[in-house]
């Protein structure tokens, strides 16, 4: 099972950018997230879809920037950056789920929790 992540590149501060992560082959998943990790820093989950409940969740510091959103039968998951800031700078993971569901909101930011990743895409925003 390969995760693909693309989208990511250079923007200024204020800019968007849309990454995008697709499973293949075609994997029964029940839940993709992105986790993010800046340079010197340890890996830090940004957001989560759980296909069967359909809500996402979020970290605290992209509640109201950020929008995860995908398409299960396509095995694709987006997520939409905006109002980038130089701190959002790092290389974003993709990532995925198919050992079961998660009922727990704090299990979706647990990297344990996920079976698959994605080789990062980098993300830089210039101030």
């Amino acid at each position: 099972v390969q995760l693909q992540a693309s989208g990511g590149g250079l923007v200024q501060a204020g800019g968007s950018l849309r990454l995008t992560c697709a499973v293949s082959p075609r994997t029964f998943t029940y839940v993709m997230g992105w986790f993010r990790q800046a340079p010197g820093k340890e890996r830090e989950f940004v957001a989560a879809i759980s296909w069967s409940v359909s809500s996402p969740n979020y970290a605290d510091f992209v509640k109201g920037r950020f929008i995860i959103s995908g398409d299960n039968a396509k095995n694709t998951v987006y997520l939409q950056m905006n109002s980038l800031k130089p701190e959002d700078t790092a290389v974003y993971y993709c990532a995925a789920r198919s050992r079961g569901p998660v009922y727990s909101a704090n299990d979706y930011a647990l990297a344990r929790n996920y079976d698959y990743w994605g080789q990062g895409t980098q993300v830089t925003v210039s101030s």
